[in-house]
């Protein structure tokens, strides 16, 4: 079995170190790295492309939503966690904006930071879930998918609410491929494939595979590449 590779940036060397010793115990973790500021986050999640990047909020040389927007632009398989040692909602909704897979207060339960290090690592968005519980949060980000709704031009991405594995479904659908050569192409079920076709517009709220690409392709999500 593959092990989840992760990526630890905090500028706390005693909650650094803690964290991954915690990881550390697991086997189907493995810490290729830790580093104290966001130049370095991004540098090493560039060069080692870790399956999770578990980045603070507050560092220096650029913060966490800087490393996570930055990451995500050039690693979309990449899961993001942010942990902050302040309940915010301003920073919830930007880690939403920034792609984030999950938020966490840096008082989080170690079983639940590694289930949630795991799901992200599936390609689960967490984060959603705690946007449930913040109503003035969860207004803001429906609002910001309705201004999207209404403009043509290229804005700022909100957060990417599909699965590393749909965006790879996606981007074969953007190709002309039928579900059966996507199908073969990822070594997946037929029905897989349409399971998966089914979640992207529910999740999109589209009623068809061209609207979902056109959305996907105005966010910047996939890109349409020549044949």
């Amino acid at each position: 079995m593959d092990k989840i590779r992760v990526l630890i940036a905090d500028d706390h060397p005693i909650f650094r170190q803690g964290i991954r010793r915690i990881l550390e115990a697991e086997p189907d973790i493995d810490v290729v790295a830790e580093v104290a500021d966001g130049k370095q986050a991004i540098g090493l999640a560039r060069a080692l492309a870790p399956d999770v990047v578990l980045v603070d909020v507050h560092m220096p040389n650029g913060d966490g939503l800087e490393v996570a927007r930055t990451v995500k632009l050039h690693l979309p398989r990449t899961a993001v966690i942010l942990l902050t040692a302040y309940d915010d909602e301003e920073q919830l909704f930007q880690a939403i904006k920034v792609g984030a897979a999950a938020f966490f207060l840096k008082d989080v339960r170690p079983e639940e930071l590694l289930d949630g290090i795991r799901r992200a690592s599936a390609g689960e968005y967490l984060i959603n879930e705690s946007v449930l519980t913040r109503p003035l949060v969860a207004s803001r980000v429906l609002k910001q998918f309705r201004d999207l709704s209404m403009v043509g031009q290229e804005i700022e991405p909100l957060f990417v609410p599909l699965s590393a594995r749909e965006i790879e479904v996606l981007d074969y659908i953007a190709r002309g491929n039928s579900n059966k050569e996507i199908a073969r192409a990822l070594k997946i079920s037929d029905q897989t494939v349409k399971n998966h076709i089914t979640s992207i517009l529910r999740k999109l709220a589209v009623n068809d595979r061209t609207q979902a690409v056109v959305y996907a392709l105005r966010r910047g999500w996939i890109k349409m590449q020549e044949l």
